[in-house]
């Protein structure tokens, strides 16, 4: 394998980049509890990987209790400004809400309001003290990893653009490189300002008017009530089973549901029998995931502005239905254009040696976001908002105070209501589709979560800039014959490299009935697992 996998008794941390992993694991060794390694990690990632996540951001968390044995979901999500109507960017002469700049970081950043409401519920550890190693790391700086490099030189026109993040990448007039150590004095700022004073400085306070400030004098749309009227929220997980699991997503806004589509689909076969890596295999989920993006983009929205039919969509009966329409003998590639969208992300997982533990995920939406950074306060903004559509007739339709359809999708999976597995991975549309190569790699082919997350993948959809869908295949020794098989029954097949950055960057643990507990990162990214 490309990564080992630890195992261990007392604790697990996982994340995508190996100096949050360290973060998360120094928190717990010092008294914290996963709930408080999950809110260091998630801002020691906003520092290491800037390119993926960030206070700019929004962030979703499924927590587990240890000792009451209950899940909960946390939905860190913004809505978007009061201004934020078709009719506004139609004035300012837009016939599509743009993909960058300050007019496409139209929605409130959840992150903070994120960490402070899951530790004012659940945290030990003082607050200061959760945030420091971000801000060490901003303020004395850390290698430049691959990952990281490899998106800078991919939006080099993006940064050298923004004269913020010219001067924190390129400030001699060329980009870092690998290896070189990277400076963040504005974000160390602000989040020493957070340290000190709390969320409330920014969504009320001296750092909200920094923001607004600045996005107010380079033309943007967020005013200050946006921020002060901004909360995230306490939510039930949806659960639907599959086999003698239990497996729990986010409810909307979140495309977790999409996913449970899925298994209730595969449900009505026996997926072991069926080689993994065979053209019928990635055939039948090619075929399945198609079904469920279908309803996906039908309903998805934010349900205070819509009903979303959530009992019928994870019905049993209607995923019997939908398999029935399915064409998987014989094996007929089935038209479906996806929606394009962003794919960058950053997912990590924590348990702890009560029973505690946090799946969460957290996202500028693209590399980078907007490609924005408010001012001097360091913080990249995301470009969440530039999802939602302006035709009158789609459920993602932008209005004032709306959440925008989300790609974010943290998972649990439990059996006979007793902690199993925690899941999840970077990359948009791709999300559900790595989630399912897991899942049915660790709970129907009988593989550790390493191996399951080691896999080959696919990726059916497109992202921006594609102009038609293909079924992207990793290129792995004995699938020279499947895209041929895959082209005969239909599908648009794209071979891509052994180990692609565009299938996601997956992470995960599980938790054995002996009680040890393994964890695994993923070789496509910059992360590692540790345990003890």
């Amino acid at each position: 394998m490309l990564n080992s996998m630890p195992t261990s008794r007392r604790a697990m941390v996982t994340t995508p980049h190996h100096l949050a992993s360290s973060v998360g694991s120094a928190i717990l060794q010092s008294g914290g509890n996963a709930f408080d390694a999950a809110v260091a990690i998630s801002a020691a990632l906003g520092v290491v990987y800037p390119h993926m996540t960030g206070m700019g951001g929004d962030a979703f968390f499924v927590v587990h209790h240890g000792a009451s044995g209950t899940f909960e979901g946390f939905n860190g999500s913004g809505r978007s400004a009061a201004q934020a109507t078709p009719d506004k960017f139609r004035e300012l002469g837009f016939e599509a809400i743009p993909r960058r700049g300050v007019l496409s970081a139209i929605t409130v950043p959840g992150m903070v309001d994120t960490w402070w409401q899951v530790w004012s519920r659940y945290g030990r550890l003082p607050w200061k003290q959760l945030l420091e190693p971000a801000i060490l790391y901003a303020e004395q700086g850390f290698p430049i990893s691959p990952d990281l490099h490899f998106w800078m030189v991919r939006d080099e026109t993006w940064i050298m653009g923004n004269a913020a993040l010219r001067k924190v990448y390129a400030y001699d007039g060329e980009l870092l490189t690998e290896g070189d150590v990277l400076i963040q004095s504005d974000l160390a700022a602000s989040l020493r300002l957070i340290s000190e004073q709390g969320a409330a400085t920014f969504y009320s306070g001296e750092l909200m008017h920094s923001m607004i400030s600045a996005i107010r004098a380079d033309g943007g749309l967020l005013e200050e009530g946006d921020y002060i009227t901004h909360h995230g929220e306490w939510v039930e997980p949806l659960m639907s089973t599959y086999r003698q699991y239990e497996i729990y997503q986010m409810p909307p806004n979140s495309q977790g549901f999409s996913m449970l589509m899925m298994l209730n689909m595969l449900e009505n076969i026996e997926v072991k029998d069926i080689p993994r890596n065979s053209a019928q295999f990635y055939h039948v989920m090619t075929e399945v995931i198609k079904k469920a993006f279908q309803d996906r983009d039908l309903f998805l929205t934010d349900p205070e502005f819509r009903e979303i039919p959530i009992d019928q969509l994870l019905s049993k009966v209607y995923a019997l239905k939908l398999w029935k329409e399915l064409s998987v003998s014989p094996e007929v590639a089935t038209p479906y254009l996806s929606q394009a969208m962003g794919q960058d992300t950053a997912y990590a997982a924590v348990v702890d040696e009560e029973g505690n533990a946090v799946s969460f995920i957290q996202s500028l939406y693209f590399d980078f976001g907007s490609a924005y950074i408010a001012g001097d306060t360091g913080i990249i903004m995301q470009n969440r908002g530039s999802f939602f559509s302006m035709d009158e007739g789609s459920p993602n339709i932008l209005e004032p105070h709306k959440r925008s359809f989300h790609t974010l999708m943290p998972t649990m999976v439990s059996r006979e209501g007793r902690l199993h597995m925690l899941l999840g991975t970077q990359g948009g549309e791709g999300q559900p589709q790595t989630q399912l190569s897991i899942l049915t790699g660790v709970l129907d082919y009988g593989l550790n979560i390493q191996e399951a997350i080691s896999l080959p993948r696919w990726l059916y959809g497109r992202t921006w800039g594609d102009s038609s869908d293909t079924l992207k295949l990793e290129y792995r020794l004995g699938l020279d014959d499947v895209h041929v098989k895959l082209q005969e029954w239909g599908h648009a097949v794209e071979m891509v490299s052994e180990w692609d950055d565009r299938m996601g960057q997956a992470q995960g643990i599980v938790i054995h009935e002996q009680g040890t507990i393994s964890g695994a990162a993923d070789p496509r990214a910059d992360g590692s697992a540790i345990g003890w």
